[in-house]
This record gives C-alpha cells, sequence and structure tokens, in this order.
C-alpha cells in the first residue's frame, strides 16, 4: 500500500533537516574558536544543551533566543548581546531564586549578524540555612581539595587553616557541581571573596584588570553578606548598565551559611566608552556607591521601580528619597493617622519628581564633604527651594496644602539634620542625627500628642 504523501514531509523540509545538520558542524567549529576557554570548561557537564547550541546557532540571525535548557532548577539561554540582555532575562525570571549564575560572551560577531553570542545559565537551588546548619561532616575529594587549597595559596594572602576549611566546606555544601567543574583558581577567588566579605563586616568590593587574555575587561569582585532576597541579581546588573558597564562575563553564587546567606560575585565588565575602570577614578567611586547602596534600596519599593527603573535618579538618590518618604509619614502620622497614610506620602514625591530631586539636590548640597563653599551655597539653595515650596499650586487646594505639608516637613528634615552617613560609601542603612528642634517646625498640629519635655536628641535609621 502507498503511504499517504500528505504524512510524510515534503523535500524542502528534509532538505531544511540536512542544511542543518551539516551547518551544526561549522558552528561547533565557532563556538569552539570564539567562546572563552572556560565556558566549555563549566559547560561540560551540558552535552546536550552544547549541541543544541551547535545545531541551532544560525537560527540566532533571525530569532530574538534560543532557550538550551528550561528545566526547574536550570535555564540556559544562548542570544545576541545587546546591552541590558541580562538585565531582560533576570526580569523575565523575577519570580524564581536564582542560586547561580553564569554568563560568558564570544569575541566575534554570531555569522551573519552585528552582535557577539550570549550565553546565561542561572540555577534555582537555593539552599535553606537550616539544611546547612544541621548538614553532617561532608568529603571533598582529596584532588579538588589540594588544588585548590594550592591555587588558594599562589594567588591570595594566606587564610586560618579552619577558616578557609570552613568557606570551603561551606561552598561545597551549597553547590558541589560548581566546585567540581570550575578550575581551581576560580573556586579559590570565590573562597577568598567570602571570607574578604566575613572580614570586612558583610560587605566588599575589588576591582582589576582581567589580564592580557582580555585587555580591555576589568574584573570586579561584589561580596554581600545577607542581601535582600528578592530580584538582587538584578539589581546589581542594573547598577553595571546605569554606569554604562557592559558584563561580558559573571559568575555569581548565593551562600547559605546556616545562619544568613551571602551573595558572591565575579563580572568581568567593559566600559562601553573605552578604558579601564581604575580604582582611583570617579566611576570607581560611583560604582562602590551604588553597588553598596543595594543594601539599603529594595527592588520592591515604588521609588525603585518609578525612578531608578526609568533612569531618573542614581540608587543612592532614591535610597534618600525613601528616608524623606520614611521621615515624613513617621512625623506627621502619628498624630493624623488616617490623613498621612504611607500611599499618600509617596504618592506626593512619585507625582512631583522635579519636587524630590530639588529636595536631594538641597540635601546634597549641605552635605557633600566634597563641595567647596557649601554653606552659602545651600543658605541660597535653601531660600529658592522654600519659595518653591510655598508656591506649589496645582489648583487643588486641599490636596496642595496636604502636600504642601510634606514638602515642608521634608525641609524641617533636611535643615534639622546635624550628621549623616549618606556620603559614607560603606554602610548598611542610613542614618541621620537630628536636632529635637525641627518637632518646634513641625508645630503642634502634629505634636500635641507627645510629652512636653523634648528628648536631647533623636537618631532617624533607614534601610
Amino acid at each position: 500500500m502507498r503511504p499517504n504523501s500528505d504524512l510524510h514531509p515534503d523535500r524542502s523540509l528534509q532538505k531544511a533537516v540536512r542544511v542543518t545538520t551539516r551547518a551544526a558542524m561549522g558552528n561547533l567549529r565557532w563556538l569552539c574558536e570564539h567562546m572563552p576557554p572556560y565556558f566549555f570548561v563549566t559547560m561540560r557537564d551540558e552535552q546536550a544543551a552544547l549541541a543544541s547550541l551547535a545545531t541551532n546557532l544560525h537560527s540566532l540571525e533571525r530569532n530574538r533566543h534560543l532557550i538550551l535548557v528550561d528545566q526547574e532548577k536550570e535555564f540556559i539561554l544562548a542570544r545576541l548581546d545587546v546591552p541590558g540582555s541580562i538585565y531582560e532575562t533576570l526580569e523575565r525570571i523575577q519570580d524564581r531564586e536564582v542560586s547561580y549564575a553564569e554568563m560568558a560572551h564570544s569575541d566575534a560577531p554570531v555569522p551573519d549578524t552585528d552582535h557577539p553570542l550570549e550565553i546565561q545559565r542561572f540555577e534555582f537551588d537555593r539552599k535553606a540555612d537550616a539544611d546547612v546548619a544541621a548538614a553532617s561532616k561532608v568529603t571533598i575529594p582529596p584532588r579538588i581539595r589540594r588544588e585548590t587549597l594550592a591555587a588558594l595559596k599562589a594567588n591570595y594572602p594566606p587564610m586560618a587553616p579552619h577558616e578557609r576549611e570552613k568557606l570551603l566546606r561551606l561552598i561545597w555544601l551549597n553547590n558541589e557541581r560548581y566546585v567540581r567543574v570550575s578550575p581551581a583558581r576560580r573556586v579559590a577567588q570565590l573562597l577568598w571573596l567570602f571570607h574578604e566579605a566575613r572580614t570586612h563586616g558583610g560587605i566588599f568590593l575589588d576591582v582589576e584588570a582581567s589580564g592580557p587574555e582580555a585587555p580591555q575587561e576589568t574584573r570586579v569582585l561584589f561580596a554581600v553578606g545577607n542581601p535582600p532576597h528578592r530580584d538582587y541579581l538584578a539589581q546589581v546588573i542594573e547598577v553595571f548598565n546605569r554606569l554604562n558597564l557592559g558584563v561580558r562575563r559573571c559568575y555569581t553564587l548565593t551562600i547559605s551559611t546556616g545562619v544568613h546567606p551571602y551573595f558572591l560575585g565575579s563580572f568581568y565588565v567593559i566600559r562601553r566608552d573605552g578604558g579601564l575602570v581604575e580604582k582611583s577614578s570617579d566611576l570607581f567611586s560611583q560604582l562602590r556607591r551604588e553597588l553598596y547602596n543595594t543594601q539599603i534600596l529594595s527592588t520592591e519599593s515604588a521609588t525603585y521601580r518609578d525612578f531608578v527603573v526609568q533612569r531618573l535618579l542614581t540608587g543612592e538618590e532614591a535610597s534618600l528619597i525613601n528616608a524623606f518618604i520614611g521621615f515624613c509619614h513617621t512625623s506627621l502620622a502619628h498624630n493624623q493617622p488616617h490623613q498621612y497614610t504611607l500611599e499618600d506620602v509617596i504618592r506626593a514625591f512619585h507625582s512631583h519628581p522635579d519636587i524630590a530631586l530639588r529636595l536631594v539636590r538641597l540635601f546634597e548640597v549641605r552635605f557633600d564633604p566634597d563641595l567647596p563653599n557649601r554653606e552659602a551655597r545651600y543658605e541660597a539653595e535653601r531660600a529658592e527651594t522654600e519659595r518653591e515650596v510655598a508656591a506649589y499650586n496645582t489648583g487643588h487646594k486641599q490636596l496642595d496644602a496636604f502636600r504642601r505639608s510634606i514638602f515642608r516637613t521634608t525641609l524641617f528634615f533636611i535643615h534639622r539634620t546635624l550628621k549623616t552617613n549618606f556620603f559614607v560609601p560603606e554602610k548598611h542603612a542610613l542614618a541621620f542625627r537630628l536636632d529635637p528642634g525641627y518637632l518646634a517646625d513641625l508645630g503642634p498640629d502634629f505634636t500635641a500628642d507627645l510629652p512636653p519635655e523634648r528628648p536631647f536628641r533623636v537618631t532617624y535609621f533607614h534601610g
């Protein structure tokens, strides 16, 4: 019986399959020539994904991305490298907690395109602190332990034997696969970064030239103890994007210690305007302030979404606005809780980003230690800002009076702040020492329910 021709592929489809099969070997050669050697080392347990990449690489000429693995605990994506591509993927998987992330780029454009290849790998296997704390003795293969500790000794300052053993054990408990497949030098680097974060009070940042194999890249080593739980990697990547730094490669791991987690990241970045990230540069100072500020500014806050992601404010400025919001709500709502709700105070700042930014600038003029002639400039800026707040008028009498009271309270806050750590890079929260005279500034409408005695000093923490 002759088969029904409608049930069989036509010749054009058969030809397309043969073309794809022949192209796979050429694609594999291209990958071997243009992807970094570490890529094949860390992907050696993903042979099916590599085969899929080789078979379909040329499809990126017309497709936005190619999914290589999509499982409960792992996601691997191939796509063309464009600014913001990593952040775009992290937004796509924001409901999943990333335990490990790895990025790699080719050193040449994908054939028939203008962009390099970008491989993004994510794992979602975050270990609970309780499980790590309850873990019994682990046995690390002698070869891995020996080579890792030798690389640590050869490349980094001495570390107490009990400390290095403890940290290596924690890394193994959290991601055994990473320790098994990664070069000993990379595991040693992660171990050292872990140690430095613990030594420096839970946060550490360092930059160094990547080396002769990638002369335009700067290696950024960043670690944070007890980072925000949601979208933290996306927030770090957003900082790099905002500072015009392209992430060429990265390896990040979230380590559960049995008490609280640590975020450990090694990022290989390029300046899109050329050059390296030097420690003495203004760019490094900006990077340090913004990365440290990620501990204070939540990605779930409206200020982050409306101002930072939209590139209207820096992360530091957004944190300061959140501090303004918290102070105004606390100061005004305790006596009038139904009128000064948190949502309405937030809305006052978000409805008028020009005034919010003006108040941020006034604060910076008063306290920026590098600004010359600060006092005279502050008095002039303060007078102008007070006039702008007093003249605030949208034609809605009650709403305007309500929002003017919030902006005036922010002015009182700025003027009565005696000392702040806002311009100190290494901080876990914002702190403000206040002259209690701000209570008199607020007036009896907002302080009548307080005791008549005034405190000697008020300290406000945010974050």
